[in-house]
């Protein structure tokens, strides 16, 4: 017996039969060759000539290897079901680089070699003549250029005179020894615990440092800068003991202190960070947990900064020189051949952009992205960054390792236009800025929703992820962002492991920023609807800065053991269930006019100045030089509750139902082993039982005073922070204080990287 199917049915079957088979998978392998057809047994040779063919639906797989090239997509997906996917072939290893490998070098003199290219080699775009500028940058007194060299994947310094580059290594320039160099700490005392206390003063041998007054009587040690130490002969543990007490102040962003047995490079047997502690005489006593030890022992002190540049002890320099036809560079190579080692130049001033606006609905999965000759990206101008997305909408990039970006790595930024990098310094300029944006299509229709997740970024001296008005509506999530800014050569005022400007309804969640030069997120104009919840940091500048930004925005279940925890220059934030260690900076007023906006919108409401205040601190946990008295001066109504105070933290003035134990040291510390991050230290059941404290939600939290808006998801539902630090769900009854849910109290041990 025969079945009739209906017309139409034939009809519909056929279109997605046909619709399937429009679905290709092309393959590029570095055996291929770019007239193939692009299939698995005749692969494409460029991931370009594959971009090239790829359509809405199609799937471009890249097998190992390294790829020297520029991947500009000539266009985008569809929408999000219907989009366009770059991804490393599952397990193999994949490298998209802007860099090229150069041989012929000849020695020159000392460890000095020079090779000469020719210009042809770099297109239209020399990084050796392309000097880093624009708003907002700073060069020290010195030109950069957005080239640079690399010794098997590890960059060199660019030196300013050829003349430095020609000498002897280690012979160090002034503006190399200065960076990263401020005082970190001041030193009284040191005590083994049960032992004797030993003045700082008594050692026996030292590497820099000065001795200074103590406020608490005789001398301290002071003026401590990055690689300093002291050694002590005979520090007698006893029968033994894994503590030695330290008495230390910080009026900087703090320091840490290795403990060492019989050298500065010996048996490393504990590590102790010291955090801003207010002024250079606000002492506080800090225990360092070390290896058990037992009988007298040479111990020293050896000094680190949380932020200086990893500046090796015979750094590696290098300067180029640019005629009409050629460019040739000197390096110094420290005992090395680089004929007969992996020796590359930046030639490309990205991996992987657009070079046209509006390439929606891209998926970048799995490579290894690194070695580009970006330059400075402000949010007046185009972002350019290792990998970009133009003023797109729709991009999903994770799962990438991205490395080495002489300004930035990721980019979310704006489109370029004639009036790129002249607004500096003025808030008028940028207002302007955005009216430009608008008429070219600013809004949730057309720009942003990007997904940026999973990637490891590291080695950007501007930016890990930078967005200009083009991350409205993103969430950026389970990064590792560390080593941004590092090497301080140059400054300005957009370096953070994230900085975002117009952060409309973004959220960044779950990721591990750590050891950048800067801030670890800074949030810029218009962070309205933001969340920033459930991240990681430590061994940052200032791990969280609001500038200007009106509300209402959350900031909910984050853990920061930065020196300064946050730099409040905004208003409307709603700060819940927080780990803060760090201490608080706020500033009272500033006056510029900056931009608030309707309701999950990028339409523009109003212009309104930045008095200090109208901020919510509810259930959050701190401890230290966490005070919320800075807030006591603002000049808005403050909103702050159910605090919980240790180790000589203090409650704002008009904070209601605060817990203070001042003498609790919860003793917070990271420990790495096994190739995770676990945090450390000590809780107690009594903070839920002494104080019952309510959910914070929607209702609670009320409505930002400058746009009058309230708390919500960026979906417009009524917020509840009904999940902890690692997504577990809260007693609502009465929510335990800080990121994790943890009533029970007693030691803590929790892997906070990466997340169970």
């Amino acid at each position: 017996m025969k079945t009739a199917f209906p017309a139409c049915l034939l009809s519909l079957t056929a279109a997605l039969c046909l619709n399937a088979a429009a679905d290709r998978e092309y393959h590029v392998a570095v055996t291929g060759n770019d007239t193939n057809d692009g299939s698995a047994a005749a692969p494409l040779r460029t991931i370009s000539a594959a971009a090239a063919l790829a359509q809405p639906g199609d799937t471009v797989t890249v097998h190992e290897g390294v790829y020297r090239e520029w991947v500009n997509p000539p266009r985008g997906g569809e929408s999000d079901a219907k989009r366009i996917t770059y991804q490393a072939a599952p397990g193999e290893k994949v490298a998209v680089t802007g860099s090229e490998v150069v041989t012929g070098w000849e020695k020159v003199q000392n460890d000095t070699w020079k090779v000469t290219v020719p210009n042809s080699l770099f297109g239209d775009y020399n990084p050796y003549a392309d000097l880093i500028r624009g708003d907002w940058f700073t060069p020290k007194g010195r030109e950069h250029h957005t080239g640079a060299v690399y010794l098997d994947g590890e960059w060199l310094i660019e030196a300013a005179t050829l003349d430095e580059a020609l000498a002897p290594v280690g012979t160090i320039p002034a503006w190399l020894q200065q960076a990263g160099l401020d005082y970190l700490l001041n030193v009284a005392w040191l005590q083994p615990k049960g032992g004797d206390k030993i003045p700082v003063t008594a050692f026996t041998a030292k590497n820099g440092t000065q001795n200074a007054p103590c406020s608490e009587g005789g001398e301290c040690v002071g003026f401590i800068q990055h690689g300093h130490w002291l050694k002590y002969e005979g520090v007698d543990f006893g029968k033994g003991t894994s503590v030695l007490d330290i008495r230390a102040a910080s009026a900087s962003s703090g320091g840490i202190i290795e403990l060492r047995l019989d050298a500065p490079d010996g048996a490393l047997i504990g590590t102790r960070p010291v955090p801003n502690t207010g002024e250079w005489q606000d002492w506080r006593t800090f225990k360092a947990d070390i290896t058990p030890q037992e009988g007298k022992k040479t111990v020293f002190l050896v000094f680190k900064s949380r932020n200086a540049r990893p500046v090796e002890a015979e750094p590696r320099l290098w300067k180029a020189q640019v005629d009409a036809d050629t460019t040739t560079i000197w390096a110094q190579f420290t005992n090395v051949n680089p004929n007969e080692r992996l020796t590359e130049i930046n030639v490309r001033r990205a991996v992987f952009y657009p070079m046209e606006t509006g390439r929606n609905y891209l998926t970048v999965r799995g490579f290894t992205l690194c070695q580009a000759a970006t330059q400075w990206a402000p949010p007046t101008a185009e972002q350019i960054a290792i990998i970009g997305t133009n003023w797109s909408k729709g991009w999903v990039i994770e799962n990438n390792t991205i490395s080495h970006s002489v300004c930035c790595g990721v980019a979310l930024g704006k489109h370029g236009d004639e009036f790129d990098n002249t607004s500096a310094d003025t808030a008028e300029g940028y207002v302007k800025t955005i009216e430009r944006a608008t008429a070219r299509g600013w809004s949730g229709e057309n720009i942003g929703h990007h997904i940026v997740r999973d990637n490891h970024i590291s080695h950007c001296e501007q930016t890990g992820i930078v967005g200009s008005l083009g991350a409205v509506f993103s969430t950026i999530t389970n990064n590792h962002i560390h080593d941004i800014h590092i090497r301080a050569l140059f400054t300005g005022a957009e370096m953070a492991g994230i900085k975002l400007h117009g952060a409309i309804d973004v959220v960044i969640k779950d990721n591990r920023i750590h050891r950048n030069g800067s801030f670890g997120i800074w949030l810029d104009w218009m962070a309205q609807g933001a969340r920033v919840t459930s991240n990681l940091l430590y061994d940052n500048p200032i791990d969280l800065f609001m500038e200007v930004d009106h509300g209402p925005f959350v900031v909910d279940n984050n853990v920061f053991l930065s020196g300064t925890s946050l730099l409040d220059v905004s208003r409307g934030g709603a700060y819940a269930h927080n780990l803060f260690t760090g201490d608080f900076r706020m500033h009272e007023y500033d006056a510029r006019l900056t931009p608030f906006h309707k309701a999950h919108s990028t339409e523009v409401a109003g212009l309104h100045d930045n008095p200090a205040g109208d901020d919510r601190f509810l259930n959050n946990l701190l401890t230290g030089r966490a005070s919320l008295r800075v807030y006591d001066k603002a000049r808005l109504p403050m909103f702050i509750e159910d605090n919980v105070h240790l180790d000589g933290a203090r409650p704002a003035k008009a904070e209601k139902n605060p817990l203070v134990v001042k003498d609790f040291d919860p003793a917070f510390r990271l420990v790495e082993k096994d190739g995770a991050v676990w945090l450390e230290g000590k809780m107690d059941a009594a903070w839920a039982k002494e104080n019952a404290r309510k959910p914070v939600t929607t209702e609670r939290l009320g409505k930002a005073v400058v746009p009058d808006l309230p708390y919500e998801n960026r979906d417009g539902s009524p917020l509840t922070v009904d999940t902890d630090h690692f997504g577990a769900k809260r007693n609502l009854d009465n929510p335990f204080p800080g990121p994790f849910e943890l009533p029970q109290g007693g030691d803590l041990s929790v892997k906070v990287w990466p997340k169970q």
